[in-house]
């Protein structure tokens, strides 16, 4: 499964600001930190500037980054990069976090019924919206993703009380 280019081109461009906020202020705060250019964005990312500009349009909506007009303006992180989880990125531009191939409202999988497997992707999808709603966009600035997945308790194991 993959996200698609929605969800990581806004990811990686949070990411990019976040970390040149993290570079400019010390403590970075909304205030003291200057905004972004989209261009410089698109740039140091490689990513369209074009498409930028229609994914910062909901994230903006979504309250994750606030626009500053005029010479010099841009955008900056509109919250902490810590109280930024890498979920509300992906949200705020509408992705959906599925691994199933059913359609939202539609009756099932295949043929209108239920696959015999849909439990299981609809299972791993939760999971991947789970690691990214614990993960942040300091987490990730600060390289402290590696090493988060956890392995799941084998079956039969039992949990021992320290």
């Amino acid at each position: 499964m993959r996200l698609s280019t929605r969800g990581r081109y806004a990811v990686m461009a949070m990411v990019e600001l976040a970390a040149r906020q993290d570079r400019t202020a010390k403590p970075p705060t909304a205030k003291s930190t200057p905004p972004v250019s989209l261009a410089e964005i698109a740039a140091a990312q490689m990513l369209s500037l074009a498409y930028l500009e229609q994914l910062f349009g909901p994230l903006r909506r979504a309250g994750l980054v606030a626009s500053a007009r005029g010479p010099g303006g841009g955008y900056r992180l509109a919250r902490p990069a810590e109280q930024i989880s890498i979920s509300a990125i992906v949200d705020a531009v509408d992705e959906p976090i599925r691994a199933t191939r059913c359609e939202d409202g539609a009756p099932g999988c295949i043929a209108g019924r239920r696959c015999i497997t849909h439990d299981l992707w609809a299972e791993l999808g939760e999971q991947i919206r789970l690691f990214l709603d614990g993960l942040t966009l300091q987490d990730v600035v600060q390289g402290r993703v590696l090493g988060r997945a956890v392995a799941p308790q084998p079956v039969g194991a039992e949990l021992t009380r320290v």
